[in-house]
């Protein structure tokens, strides 16, 4: 885990570039109290110390944990953190070392926090979507444009799914998503087919499927505590 790496975080401080990295449940970390792991910390930590916030929207709605966060290694400048993530329903926890050159809200680490499940659901789609991890790797050269046109094909599919998204959808469907851009794609424009009234219908069929998912999820979300 990056946090776990001194070095790193030195020269991320020398350069005044706040962060938040993940580090291990056994990592040592310095409080006023003395130091200890990350996992004894969480685990002497009250009640009332933990808050909920969502690390960012998943595919069935907002992903909810319990965040609590104490100021770590006191005595040096500008401002450090150990934050860490809570589980609603398994009580599993996760850690990160975070620092700024200056005061921020909890609720701005927990969203930076969140940004690692968006990059993995970037990479994510790059392997079912365009093919990134289908080459074999033979020469650097076959591996650097069959990356480059993956990326290529990942970064079209995503700024047509990003101009859909900016026009308000109909009520009952949600927007073109990546996924049924690629399909619509392959189906109509790579290798036409002659049902292709037939594949729109199923495209609006399951997108208004999907909204009603989401939408259940959502107001489920609403009733927990």
């Amino acid at each position: 885990m990056y946090g776990a790496d001194p070095h790193l975080r030195a020269d991320l401080e020398r350069r005044r570039t706040g962060y938040v990295l993940a580090v291990a449940a056994s990592h040592p970390v310095s409080t006023a109290a003395g130091s200890c792991q990350a996992r004894t910390i969480a685990a002497r930590l009250p009640r009332q110390a933990w808050q909920r916030y969502s690390a960012g929207e998943g595919a069935k709605g907002h992903r909810y944990y319990d965040w609590a966060w104490l100021a770590i290694d006191p005595g040096r400048p500008a401002h450090r953190w150990l934050l860490i993530r809570r589980n609603r329903r398994t009580r599993e926890l996760a850690f990160y070392r975070c620092y700024s050159p200056r005061p921020v809200p909890l609720a701005l680490l927990v969203k930076v926090a969140g940004i690692r499940w968006t990059t993995e659901e970037n990479f994510q789609a790059g392997k079912g979507l365009t093919g990134l991890d289908e080459h074999q790797v033979r020469r650097w050269d076959s591996w650097y444009r069959w990356t480059t046109m993956a990326m290529l094909a990942l970064a079209f599919l995503s700024i047509a799914a990003a101009t859909e998204h900016a026009t308000p959808p109909p009520e009952d469907q949600i927007p073109l998503t990546r996924n049924e851009i690629a399909a619509l794609f392959s189906t109509l424009i790579i290798d036409p087919v002659k049902d292709a009234r037939h594949r729109l219908k199923w495209s609006t069929w399951r997108r208004r499927h999907q909204h009603r998912a989401k939408t259940c999820h959502y107001q489920r979300q609403a009733r927990e505590p």
